[in-house]
């Protein structure tokens, strides 16, 4: 149990015992104390009491014997100092924890992210960027708290555009289009796919009688989308390692994964009385959901030609994965423009019988990256930049900062360095914004070594990293006495609230905001306290606090998928 839900279990009681009903303590941590608790507020409002008085009712009768010290204050708030022992005691028990303080959950249950998305023949860009490292980090940080997680990349790799795809590499031959897409040039093969399917009438007329060969099932049609498959899976997976995610081959799973479950969600809906025709469609009408017009807004489920849409496969892809995978959490990290749609879907399945408690669905959704105009991201020629690109230019651009400040390292060490620093800079700019919020896209600024950026976390690791090796060891405990030694320690014992939030709210930034806070709480008792000249038993309780702040930022930089170098 955290200091804070130690605090909040203990005035909990107290609250209580008082209201006769279980009551938030809203504790959080406070400028003027260490912690400060706001529940008498809402509490005195609620029994028609002065706040002050129940909360003072409220710390008369909480256990708090041999953990802090309280007082009232203001208007009913209830101040909580921790006392000395008690730090040192909480601050031993996460020194020789593997976990560093973070529980495993009580209830673990089988969550499934649904994350990244790229389509096949297309190449990953920047707009893949939030999905894929949003995804990645809450895979990492709900495998940490125990639960059974599968992550899934939903790829685009069926429909009427690979007609066109499937007739460009029948035209150039299987060799020329293995070579073209193995060097990333997907964008490349789609668009001169595109070309010949516009400026050559004769072209497109075999890449329709393609798709139909597909849906189809032709045996060579289908060895050929194959090939386009497996050379776009490679492309991903490329990008996925310079990203540094956790995504391999068997978590792509693309729309054609759910052919053969599309006549049986219309037949299910239809059993259902669901379904009903519109212009000749078989459509879901949801409740709660209106035109323009004001009239009921319609799902397609099944197009008038007999043909299915992306709609349709959405929904045998939440009913697959809450029927046969089993999920009972099932988060889809998809931009936040898709918002409508997801909450349609997730409707018709609350419709359907699928989705009923304790099965929940959740768009965790996300806002734009923009160019320094405001706008949305675009390379100079006006396109969508590539992701692959993006993130050579920044490591590109950390090793010539790393050279500049290091030209002592090796440079097989500079690169490895470069590479941590380059890819954790984009990340840490984008898992620190708020998710629904757009963010400016800076290298400049994200490659800093100050300010709240990956540079500045792993830079702090790798000094504290630096005072380790040159102390060669400790074996003391820790006794906390200085303000400045206080104050870190009441950072590293919040970060098992920070990676709990994280879990329940499915929001990164409350992780990169404790890590920043952490570092500016060591940069300060770096400042204020010496260490490695201290008398020894000051010297091995301060050790103590520098091992604890370098395993929990190289943990919680982990969780965010970024690297920590031990020397910078």
């Amino acid at each position: 149990m955290s200091l804070r839900d130690l605090l909040s279990a203990r005035l909990g009681a107290a609250f209580a015992t008082l209201a006769g009903e279980p009551v938030d303590p809203l504790i959080q941590r406070s400028a003027h104390a260490d912690f400060q608790a706001n529940g008498a507020l809402p509490l005195a409002r609620k029994v028609q009491r002065p706040a002050r008085e129940v909360a003072g009712e409220v710390l008369a009768a909480a256990e708090l014997t041999g953990l802090a010290t309280g007082e009232v204050s203001g208007p009913g708030f209830i101040n909580l100092t921790v006392l000395p022992d008690a730090l040192d005691r909480m601050v031993a028990a996460m020194a020789v924890d593997e976990r560093l303080g973070v529980p495993m959950t009580q209830d673990p249950e089988p969550v499934i992210v649904d994350y990244s998305g790229p389509n096949v023949a297309k190449e990953m860009h920047v707009g893949h960027l939030r999905s894929t490292i949003i995804g990645d980090c809450l895979v990492r940080v709900l495998r940490f708290a125990g639960h059974d997680v599968t992550g899934i990349s939903h790829t685009g790799d069926w429909g009427t555009p690979f007609g066109m795809l499937l007739e460009r590499l029948v035209e150039i031959g299987e060799a020329a289009a293995a070579h073209e897409l193995s060097v990333g040039d997907l964008d490349g093969f789609y668009k001169a796919a595109r070309l010949r399917f516009d400026s050559d009438p004769a072209f497109a007329d075999r890449a329709r009688r393609r798709v139909v060969l597909l849906q189809g099932g032709d045996a060579e049609t289908l060895r050929l989308w194959r090939v386009l498959v497996a050379e776009s899976q490679r492309y991903f997976m490329a990008v996925n390692e310079k990203l540094g995610v956790l995504l391999t081959e068997a978590d792509y799973m693309g729309e054609s994964f759910y052919n053969d479950r599309l006549a049986e969600v219309v037949h299910e809906l239809d059993g259902l009385g669901l379904l009903r025709p519109s212009d000749g469609a078989q459509c879901v009408f949801p409740a709660g959901f209106t035109g323009r017009d004001g009239g009921p807004f319609p799902m397609i489920v099944r197009k008038r030609d007999g043909g299915f849409g992306y709609s349709a496969t959405d929904l045998a892809a939440i009913r697959y994965r809450i029927k046969e995978l089993k999920g009972s959490l099932i988060l889809y990290v998809v931009g936040a423009p898709q918002s409508r749609h997801l909450r349609m879907v997730f409707a018709v399945a609350g419709e359907a019988g699928w989705l009923r408690w304790p099965v929940r669905a959740q768009h965790v959704a996300f806002g734009s990256i923009l160019g320094e105009d405001g706008r949305m991201l675009k390379s100079r020629a006006g396109r969508a930049v590539k992701l692959s690109e993006l993130l050579d230019e920044a490591v590109s651009r950390a090793a010539a900062l790393v050279a500049e400040k290091s030209p002592q390292l090796d440079p097989q060490e500079r690169a490895e360095i470069a590479r941590a620093v380059g890819v954790g800079a984009v990340k840490y700019a984008d898992l620190s914004t708020d998710m629904v919020k757009d963010y400016v896209f800076d290298l400049d600024r994200m490659l800093a070594f100050t300010g709240d950026t990956a540079g500045y976390l792993q830079y702090t690791h790798a000094r504290v990293c630096s005072i380790l090796r040159k102390a060669g060891g400790f074996t003391g405990t820790p006794s906390i006495v200085d303000p400045a030694e206080r104050a870190l320690a009441l950072e590293l014992l919040a970060f098992p609230d920070a990676v709990q939030e994280v879990a329940d709210e499915f929001q990164p930034h409350k992780l990169t905001g404790h890590l920043r806070g952490l570092a500016v709480a060591f940069t300060a008792f770096w400042d204020a306290c010496p260490v490695l000249r201290a008398s020894p038993p000051v010297r091995e309780s301060r050790l103590v606090l520098c091992d604890l702040t370098a395993r929990t930022l190289r943990h919680g930089l982990d969780l965010l998928g970024i690297h920590a170098p031990q020397r910078m």
